[in-house]
């Protein structure tokens, strides 16, 4: 399989895996994504390591799994150790350079890439440290926001998007011109995350358009005593009428669009610069968005909206126009790039090995629908640690020290139904569970989350100091 040309991986941020075109959705216009998968492969079981921002990037950009580099909220971002997928293709003779949101700690760090362009770290080096407060787990007032600005209108974060693409287009073209070794450009929008407000010249097309409905809550796991803690925290809904309900799904379909042209923007300067034949494109985002199904929005839980993301990978040797249904997630994007570099293996100073695979391998290779995947959450709104470990048909969520979860992705694919309490299900539960503790300890990455959180809350000057800083309410991060 060929290998050793530039790299271009392009990140949205919140985006749900189903809100494309090539996904099946009725109604989103994703003309670029879509041309993306006529030119390679689509992953259709796609997952984040962890449905939150900072966590997700952070295990994305070393090819490691929470628990293991410790980054467990959006108060504990990553500080450029261990080491990226940029620092080992840097090492190898390739050029890393960013564009966009990185959510990181701060660019004084060596976060392995130089330059980074128009960056966004998360707030003041520090993050959303409300998300710190779990023992004992409060209330979240500023959950009303996300219903505050929904519909058309313009926000800094659009601005800021399209000064990304600019950013990298502009050195697209000077990389053209000026030559250079071999390169890997990471471009990362913040749409579609929310304010759920697009555009005009983007909402405008979704107004009159028939919605698909969200899907109904009909389920039996509501009143799962640590879920629950969750969905009181993260109340959103409460906070909705029915017109901005509306207005907020019709504003996440604009901004889809919206970062689907600037992706478009992006791939066409990659074009005219000469790049195309000899560039592997990976499409991802760090997680999804739950857009009111079952009444829950944002993130945070391991359903498919939330944990599910797009993936899509194009270049030389990847063939085109292919679905592969083997589950993949973040972890798997650092062996990926440095195959396509044809930069060594990862073989590294830490003992424990890289758990992803190369997304170029797995398209390659027979389809393993057992192949299991690892997400997990330790942020704002959780009483307790959640582990999701996706396996065939199934999907386990631990809550440690709380029931588990176990849903049937085949026969239930909106995942109303939790099995776990059912006799004959005590098989399938029993193995997932090993194969869960075949990654992880769930026990013991749930105390050391919370010990670190302890410790940060500590340097932070304690918990009420956290709840007396300002312009940390809602966790927006501004502008790069």
């Amino acid at each position: 399989m060929a290998s050793g040309g530039n790299i271009l991986l392009i990140m949205a941020d919140e985006f749900a895996r189903h809100v494309m075109g090539c996904a099946g959705h009725p109604l989103v216009q994703t003309p670029n994504l879509d041309g993306l998968a006529r030119r390679g492969v689509r992953f259709t079981q796609a997952y984040t390591n962890s449905p939150i921002c900072v966590p997700a990037r952070a295990a994305m950009h070393t090819g490691r799994y929470v628990h293991d580099i410790r980054c467990w909220s959006s108060a504990q971002p990553w500080r450029g150790r261990p080491e990226s997928w940029a620092h080992r293709l840097r090492r190898h003779g390739c050029d890393a350079v960013s564009a966009g949101k990185l959510h990181f700690r701060r660019t004084q760090d060596d976060n392995g890439f130089a330059p980074e362009l128009r960056p966004m770290h998360v707030k003041d080096g520090i993050g959303w440290a409300p998300g710190l407060l779990r023992d004992p787990l409060g209330d979240y007032p500023a959950a009303a926001e996300l219903a505050a600005q929904v519909g058309a209108a313009d926000t800094d974060y659009h601005a800021y998007d399209r000064a990304v693409a600019d950013a990298a287009t502009g050195w697209l073209e000077a990389r053209a011109a000026s030559g250079g070794p071999p390169w890997a450009l990471f471009v990362s929008f913040v749409s579609p995350h929310y304010p759920l407000a697009a555009p005009a010249q983007w909402f405008d097309p979704y107004a009159g358009a028939d919605l698909p409905a969200p899907k109904p809550y009909a389920g039996n796991w509501r009143d799962h005593p640590a879920l629950r803690e969750t969905l009181r925290f993260f109340d959103y809904d409460r906070h909705f009428d029915a017109g901005s309900r509306d207005a907020a799904i019709r504003g996440y379909l604009g901004l889809v669009s919206f970062v689907d042209d600037l992706i478009g923007q992006v791939v066409t300067a990659l074009d005219s610069a000469g790049f195309g034949e000899n560039t592997t494109i990976l499409f991802t985002s760090d997680h999804g968005e739950m857009l009111g199904d079952f009444g829950l929005w944002t993130k945070q839980v391991m359903f498919e909206g939330s944990a599910g993301i797009p993936m899509i990978l194009t270049g030389p040797g990847v063939a085109a126009g292919r679905t592969v249904d083997t589950p993949v997630s973040l972890v798997d994007v650092f062996p990926t790039v440095l195959d396509a570099a044809g930069a060594p293996p990862h073989s590294g100073p830490l003992s424990t090995p890289l758990p992803g695979r190369s997304l170029r391998e797995i398209a390659a290779a027979p389809e393993d629908p057992d192949r299991p995947v690892l997400s997990e959450y330790h942020d704002g709104g959780s009483a307790t640690g959640a582990f999701m470990l996706r396996r065939g048909d199934w999907k386990l969520v631990h809550h440690e020290g709380f029931p588990p979860q176990l849903f049937d992705l085949s026969g239930d694919p909106d995942e109303q139904c939790d099995r776990a309490a059912e006799p004959a299900m005590a098989e399938a539960l029993g193995a997932l569970q090993a194969g869960l503790r075949a990654i992880v300890d769930p026990a013991a990455a749930n105390a050391r989350a919370f010990a670190d959180q302890r410790a940060r809350l500590d340097e932070l000057g304690g918990a009420e100091a956290v709840r007396a800083m300002q312009g940390y309410d809602f966790g927006h991060s501004p502008p790069g």
